[in-house]
């Protein structure tokens, strides 16, 4: 068995002589005064170090500790320091609504929050008081009401290691909360560390990092995907790892030149923002054997540019669908000549390929009767899988009521094919009559450049509705016409201004929140029964 537990993991790398060094895009939240450039041993003494902070507090073995701060990789750090003294991270963005955290913290009942001075402000801003919710409160960044400040607590000598049982949880992550609040994801060891990590941490033909290769992430830390990369990547040894904390490609360019990469993986988000960058003299991706993109299938024309941009003669795009409950599902290799075809009503990034081999099924079903359905036939997925979570915290009954006879209900709905491949059709809240909004979306995005986010509001009455950002906030509406000729009917689009959308942690558009403002309430065309 691979020995990936969090606590010990950064000694035992040390312990390897594993030679990767880290690249951060800025100084840590934990270490503001700190390098951004770490060898393994740094970054072993910085886990200790943080453990003894959480010590001090007085968080003991089993305890739940909370992470709100801005998005950085520390929140990984800060995750396997809660581990190494037996304690539960419980990671949460900072990008969530105040009363969506206040609900969370509620549910928790930690004993310990990490978080910023400014995380508080903001949040008391908006009438809520995080610290409230918790029994100690340290902030990275200064002093706050309420709070302990962690030059109190720097210097502590960190106890030993304490390891907890496989079975017991080992972390706390939410979901993206795209259609609602999010749920509270509780995993152990078994299905996070042993069934998710382990499985990316062996070294597979041209998709795994090899010992001479540059691999960048930028993603949200605080889900569980930072700390799974993390574990798997570190321990198949690249040369650098280098970490961004911002999909802004202002902020990324300047560390992509200065640190080359060959394996890019980013949230869709991310590698929509940097489209500039690759189209530009001298960019920073010409060297890119291999790209990753998680969390959600990608828009066609994204894919395209970045495979077009690199100079390897054949680049590979993985695609890979999961969900917090599950870790991967499914997983497909795209290649220049997988998305050739431009503007075409055909799967493309929608066809989220097979599950991985020996580890996942997949089945669709009626969503009224549960009953299979034939293979090309639409209807809701459900996975089974070694590595479905083992609860939602604070919601006890809501994962019984989405497994049956070990089938999990993602809420998608998809078609399985007769070769056994998953073509995505929608959320099933989001779906639309007699079409699919992520078809829609990667159509528009495909027949329309000026575009760079489209969503699709489905509704129970009355048409779907296309919600447009645009590169210079206009557009040409003959080619709108153009462009929706052959699309089920749509009503006008809205126009909305860059920066506008409301979106979660990792760049996905938080649609229940679009509704409300746009829809005045309207129902949607789907039940909502599996979200």
């Amino acid at each position: 068995m691979i020995p990936l537990a969090p606590g010990p993991f950064f000694d035992v790398l040390a312990e390897r002589g594993t030679p990767t060094l880290v690249r951060l895009g800025r100084a840590l939240d934990i270490a503001p005064n700190g390098p951004t450039t770490y060898g393994i041993e740094g970054l072993a003494e910085l886990v200790a170090q943080a453990a003894g902070w959480l010590d001090a507090l007085g968080v003991a073995r089993g305890d739940r500790v909370a992470v709100v701060k801005p998005n950085h990789w520390d929140y990984v750090l800060l995750a396997c320091a809660a581990a190494r003294i037996g304690a539960v991270p419980a990671l949460l963005s900072d990008r969530l609504p105040a009363e969506t955290l206040q609900l969370l913290l509620k549910r928790l009942d930690a004993t310990a929050l990490v978080t910023t001075a400014d995380t508080l402000a903001s949040a008391d801003a908006a009438g809520t008081d995080l610290s409230a919710f918790t029994r100690r409160t340290l902030t990275l960044d200064g002093p706050a009401r309420g709070a302990v400040p962690l030059g109190d607590v720097r210097g502590h000598r960190p106890p030993p290691p304490r390891r907890r049982p496989d079975g017991a949880p080992s972390a706390l992550m939410h979901t993206s909360g795209t259609t609602g609040i999010p749920k509270l994801v509780t995993h152990t060891s078994e299905t996070l560390i042993h069934r998710i990590a382990a499985a990316e941490a062996r070294r597979l033909p041209l998709v795994s990092p090899r010992r001479d290769d540059t691999v960048v992430q930028a993603t949200s830390y605080a889900h569980g995907r930072g700390l799974t990369w993390t574990l798997s990547v570190l321990w198949l040894a690249p040369r650098e790892a280098v970490i961004l904390d911002s999909y802004d490609p202002r902020r990324a360019e300047p560390v992509l030149r200065a640190h080359r990469p060959t394996v890019v993986e980013a949230a869709p988000a991310a590698f929509v923002r940097w489209q500039s960058l690759a189209a530009a003299p001298d960019h920073p991706f010409r060297g890119v054997r291999l790209y990753v993109n998680t969390f959600d299938a990608v828009h066609p024309p994204t894919v395209r540019a970045f495979l077009g941009a690199t100079r390897r003669r054949l680049p590979l795009w993985v695609q890979v669908w999961g969900q917090s409950e599950t870790g991967p599902l499914t997983f497909r290799c795209l290649t220049r000549r997988s998305v050739r075809a431009v503007g075409r009503r055909h799967p493309t990034t929608r066809d989220l390929g097979r599950p991985v081999p020996g580890r996942t099924r997949l089945r669709v079903v009626d969503p009224e009767t549960l009953r299979p359905v034939r293979r090309g036939s639409p209807g809701l997925v459900l996975a089974r899988t070694g590595a479905l979570c083992a609860g939602y915290v604070g919601e006890t009954e809501r994962l019984r009521a989405k497994v049956a006879d070990g089938w999990f209900a993602t809420g998608d709905l998809g078609i399985l094919t007769r070769s056994g491949r998953l073509l995505l059709l929608d959320r099933e809240v989001d779906t639309v009559r007699g079409g699919s909004c992520v078809e829609i979306e990667d159509v528009l995005h495909d027949r329309l450049p000026e575009v760079v986010e489209a969503v699709v509001l489905g509704r129970a009455s009355g048409r779907p509705l296309p919600v447009l950002v645009t590169r210079d906030g206009t557009l040409d509406r003959a080619a709108w016409r153009r462009a929706a000729a052959d699309l089920p009917p749509l009503a006008e689009p809205v126009l909305m201004p860059d920066g506008r959308l409301p979106l979660t942690a990792t760049g996905k558009v938080r649609r229940q929140e679009l509704r409300d403002r746009l829809l005045d309430g309207a129902e949607p065309y789907g039940t909502g029964h599996w979200t």
